[in-house]
């Protein structure tokens, strides 16, 4: 049987159900030809083909229940090549081969290979082997023990209230209550109803986020794209540097602000620029000082822990704790289950720690969906009475009882969902389609794009996709636009650096404002041969000289964390001519934003992982806004497609959002957002912690 079932990962490895990655790991688990049990080395392939997809967990109850799931099947491009006459013999189906497997036949084989350690709670993390049984579920052990480490850290915190650092407390007590309402009413001071965006009314969120963020060591400020949760945390920060000012021998709290990926750091940085400008601090005892010590600067996680070149290891960790003593890493849904546990490892136990993110994105392209787990009750609140009186005694506002809950959890009393949209109103047909999407109305979301609204459109994608190069080329904001200004903003010969940066951050401008989004890589509808239509149509028009190389204009994204260069994987760059030298003439860079306001030129020559971005992947795109966005649907259903890649595509949009569809393909849209990302993470799983969510 074991010769058996190494023949049929090779034939799922041929059809693409598989990586050669997976097999091979089964193989190091299980060596074909020695005996072991054949039940383990099917396990160790589907563990690892989970990894891949970012599953931190093989279910095996499920696996059983479903097999299909246990592959994701269909796999990306496999219709495709079945249409075009692949005809290669059908690798056997999973429910074929999990036919009479019992679960308590594959948890025994499990349990009793040398390999894996039955944990059931008792086992400290001390061990060697590489895979864990927790809870049904195989782990690999690294992924384990990142999980314990989050619980552990995250129950900590919410079970104490944040420490006083030397005579400088973190955070409001019990008696600072009163300074605390004072200054979250000049902060937020009543405001009429906003009657064009959603939700209007009800009580006002951002003030009660403010408000649980105060009063906790961890919290999570949840909410989708509008909600204003930047402008939420910098009006958190001015309140908790006022509160740590006021106190005698006072000095001002040490404030970091990150983000997952360069792209997203630099967004942010933007953002809380604009919130900064906004803040309203003269009604404060020594409120306009307050801006001297709110950050400005963003960086990335990779730069904030400091990355050992060659390694996957920090500068900052348990024993090398990271100097601060707040920290806001927004966009989190793009971090992943080691990262945030290199996180919470490096950071000091009286350190603060505030998660922005949309808990209803795409999780991380990495194993684990922390931020979706920790969030997964946040649309019911679940606040205790307690916290519900507290809420009101220091903001004025109810929250109402269907968020009240006797049996809620420490970790829902530290999580709050901003629910009212300031971007899109009641009649914005981007919020009506997010919305219809996100809570898996697929009929109502067709509805809406036959509306003709003004800031939707529905595009049928012909055979040869004239239809998407069109689109793409000559919509407002689309690439002729951006090519225009590339060669009309150009400094004139002799100009200096700074002539040459404004003229990056032009370009760049124009070249952010339309995305060509892919939900997949592979096939007539992928990224791949999205990218290179693209660029043909330009090249027809003259915009460029061709499809292939270094050309003036190419748009570029880096695919893999390059330290040397302090470029990150997601970061995007526009190829310029950059300023002449004393030893050269113009010659071709590649111009990134810094993160810091500037630009950064990198000769092509030393970029090696690199691809072009006409299109990209909706993961890619994670951590972006475009004006407009247009999503182009594969032809036939995925596994990766789904309800969350569907929200994450169209909320990327802030003005216009373009659904591209093969021509009598809409049931793909229709299955998608009926299908949901099964991301399983364990961080919080544990009974053993109380007040985290189970995955």
């Amino acid at each position: 049987m074991t010769t058996a079932m190494s023949q049929v990962l090779r034939a799922w490895t041929d059809a693409g159900w598989l990586r050669e990655l997976d097999v091979a790991f089964a193989d190091f688990i299980a060596p074909t030809g020695t005996g072991q049990d054949p039940l383990v080395h099917l396990a160790a392939a589907l563990l690892s083909h989970q990894a891949g997809r970012g599953q931190v967990r093989l279910d095996l109850a499920a696996a059983l229940a479903d097999p299909t799931w246990a592959l994701d099947l269909p796999p990306e491009g496999w219709r495709e090549r079945v249409s075009a006459g692949d005809d290669s013999p059908a690798p056997p189906q999973p429910t074929e081969v999990l036919t009479g497997v019992t679960l308590p036949a594959w948890l025994a084989a499990l349990q009793t290979h040398p390999a894996v350690v039955d944990m059931n709670g008792q086992d400290n993390g001390d061990g060697s082997t590489p895979l864990v049984l927790a809870d049904g579920c195989l782990l690999l052990r690294r992924h384990w023990r990142c999980e314990q480490t989050i619980q552990q850290a995250l129950a900590e915190r919410l079970q104490e209230p944040p420490r006083e650092i030397g005579c400088t407390p973190a955070g409001p007590r019990a008696e600072d209550d009163d300074a605390l309402r004072e200054a979250l009413d000049v902060l937020f001071p009543a405001m009429p109803p906003d009657q064009g965006a959603q939700d209007s009314s009800g009580p006002d969120w951002q003030k009660i986020a403010c408000a649980l963020a105060a009063r906790h060591a961890f919290a999570i400020i949840t909410g989708g794209p509008g909600t204003g949760k930047t402008t939420t945390v910098v009006k958190l920060l001015a309140v908790l540097q006022h509160l740590a000012l006021q106190r005698p021998a006072a000095r001002p709290l040490r404030i970091r602000l990150a983000a997952p990926t360069g792209k997203a750091a630099a967004r942010l940085a933007e953002s809380v620029a604009t919130a900064r400008s906004k803040l309203a601090l003269d009604a404060l005892p020594g409120g306009p000082a307050l801006l001297a010590h709110l950050p400005r600067e963003v960086g990335t996680l990779h730069r904030l822990l400091g990355v050992k070149p060659g390694s996957r290891h920090f500068r900052h960790h348990a024993q090398h704790k990271l100097p601060l003593d707040v920290l806001v890493i927004d966009e989190a849904s793009m971090v992943d289950l080691e990262m945030m546990a290199a996180v919470l490892e490096a950071l000091p136990r009286h350190a603060r720690l505030v998660l922005l993110g949309d808990k209803d994105q795409l999780a991380s392209v990495e194993a684990g969906a922390v931020l979706g787990t920790l969030c997964r009750r946040a649309d019911g609140g679940h606040y205790t009475p307690t916290t519900h009186a507290w809420v009101h005694q220091v903001t004025g506002q109810d929250m109402g009882d269907t968020m009240t809950d006797p049996e809620g959890q420490p970790a829902d009393q530290a999580i709050v969902k901003l629910r009212r949209s300031h971007r899109f109103g009641a009649n914005s047909g981007i919020g009506r389609l997010a919305q219809a999407v996100n809570t898996g109305q697929a009929a109502l979301a067709r509805q809406v794009l036959a509306q003709a609204l003004p800031d939707l459109a529905l595009v049928a994608l012909d055979a040869r996709g004239r239809a998407l190069s069109a689109l793409a080329v000559e919509s407002p904001s689309g690439w002729r636009d951006t090519f225009a200004v590339l060669r009309q903003q150009r400094p004139s010969a002799g100009a200096d650096q700074g002539a040459y940066d404004a003229w990056a951050q032009q370009v760049l401008r124009a070249a952010g404002r339309f995305q060509v989004l892919c939900a997949v890589r592979g096939g007539p509808q992928g990224v791949e041969a999205v990218n290179r239509r693209i660029a043909l149509a330009l090249a027809a028009e003259g915009l460029i000289p061709g499809a292939e190389g270094w050309f003036l204009g190419r748009p570029v994204m880096v695919t893999r964390n390059d330290y040397t260069l302090g470029l990150m994987n997601g970061d995007v760059g526009v190829t310029l001519h950059g300023p002449a030298t004393a030893s050269s003439e113009l010659s071709l860079r590649v111009a990134f934003p810094d993160g810091r306001g500037g630009i950064r030129w990198v000769p092509p020559s030393r970029l090696r992982d690199v691809e072009t971005v006409f299109a990209m992947t909706v993961h890619k795109s994670q951590g972006s806004e475009f004006d407009h966005v247009a999503l182009v649907l594969p032809g036939h259903m995925g596994a990766v497609v789904t309800r969350e890649l569907l929200y994450t595509a169209i909320t990327r949009a802030r003005v216009r959002f373009t659904l591209v569809a093969p021509e009598g393909r809409m049931d793909v849209l229709q299955q998608a957002v009926q299908r949901t990302a099964p991301r399983a993470t364990g961080a919080g799983a544990s009974a053993d912690v109380p007040g985290l969510p189970v995955a």
